[in-house]
């Protein structure tokens, strides 16, 4: 999902038994919201031709922008420096948000993002893995342009860090600690004041997930211990992908239990609820729009910084050739507006929450 992107460069120069369980009403419990809210550019299908309208309709409907990246291997394998990617193809994007007024969020995601049991496919088809200490050179000078140039509000380094543990072999995990703890050392020694972050899989933290973990609720205490710099808790969650048949059964302790221990601001990256059935999941526009009132009441139950989705719209998957046993079906109509950009019931939903006034 994260790989549809088409650069904004080249056109401007995504209760049941539970405790925390209430009446089942969706809607928000406060006036005010604590968290900014937006999403990714992410167009319907890579075509340059609907960057532009996508990104100026989703910033309508939001106040904040996420910049959503996997590491560009291949650019930095070929010797481009990370900051001159940075700022010929990345830069445009945040100037866009920061010209607003809108706060500006970046996720890196290092591994595999439709299948942490592997490695970033441009890894693999160049034969090297994040195990190289040459490789993990490239991360740490890549987040160091993203920081330094983009200056985001706030940085995650790594994305769903608990489920590639589960996931991946190993020595990936292990290299993964390593490369994001040196970087996130090398930032504090440059003096940079950037809060940093990783995310974590919330249905995997609540054993959910299916095929992955012991069914019961795991909470977050590895990742905390292996990633100890963070300011922030960056969040993945699609509760429809953990068994929950109805927006108001996911508990509304759903994120504040993961940080319940030890306080951390959370930021929800990635997630949402399909508009239509997916993999034997439920879905509907009437759910996806009930989820979203929802998931503001958890949020209002969390110490919550930031919402995101990655995708405003749905994705076409026909204008993309998927590999077989993709799971990008599972994530392809999260959108608020449809392929054509015609609002479902849930942009509605979303204009609801987003017009509480925010007071961090």
């Amino acid at each position: 999902m994260r790989r549809l992107l088409v650069p904004v460069a080249a056109v401007a120069a995504l209760c049941g038994a539970f405790a925390g369980c209430d009446d089942g009403h969706s809607g928000p419990e406060t006036s005010h919201r604590r968290y900014m809210m937006g999403f990714s550019a992410i167009p319907p299908r890579p075509d340059t031709s609907i960057v532009l309208p996508t990104l100026t309709l989703a910033a309508q409907h939001s106040d904040a922008g996420l910049i959503q990246l996997s590491i560009p291997w291949t650019v930095l394998l070929a010797d481009t420096a990370a900051a001159t990617e940075v700022r010929v193809v990345r830069l445009p994007l945040v100037d866009y948000y920061r010209a607003t007024g809108r706060g500006v969020v970046v996720a890196l995601d290092v591994t595999d993002g439709l299948n942490r049991s592997a490695e970033a496919p441009e890894l693999v088809a160049a034969g090297r893995s994040i195990t190289d200490t040459a490789v993990q050179r490239l991360y740490r000078e890549y987040v160091a342009a993203v920081d330094s140039i983009l200056r985001p509000d706030y940085l995650s380094l790594a994305a769903e860090t608990n489920l590639i543990r589960l996931a991946a072999p190993a020595p990936v995990y292990s290299a993964l600690v390593t490369m994001v703890n040196a970087a996130a050392q090398e930032r504090a020694v440059a003096g940079s004041a950037t809060p940093l972050l990783i995310s974590v899989q919330v249905e995997v933290a609540w054993g959910r997930l299916a095929g992955v973990g012991g069914g019961a609720f795991a909470g977050i205490g590895p990742d905390r211990t292996d990633f100890p710099f963070m300011d922030a808790l960056g969040l993945s969650s699609y509760p429809y992908l953990g068994g929950f048949a109805d927006p108001d059964s996911v508990p509304l302790d759903y994120y504040s239990r993961l940080t319940s221990s030890d306080p951390l601001p959370v930021i929800v990256l990635e997630g949402g609820w399909t508009s239509v059935p997916a993999g034997g999941t439920p879905g509907s526009p009437e759910m996806q729009a009930r989820y979203i009132g929802r998931q503001a009441r958890i949020l209002d139950h969390a110490d919550a910084a930031g919402l995101f989705q990655i995708t405003f719209t749905d994705l076409q998957l026909s204008a993309v050739p998927l590999p077989p046993g993709s799971i990008l079906p599972l994530f392809a109509y999260l959108g608020l507006v449809d392929t054509l950009l015609i609002p479902k019931p849930a942009l509605a939903a979303w204009d609801t929450v987003l017009a509480r006034p925010l007071r961090p």
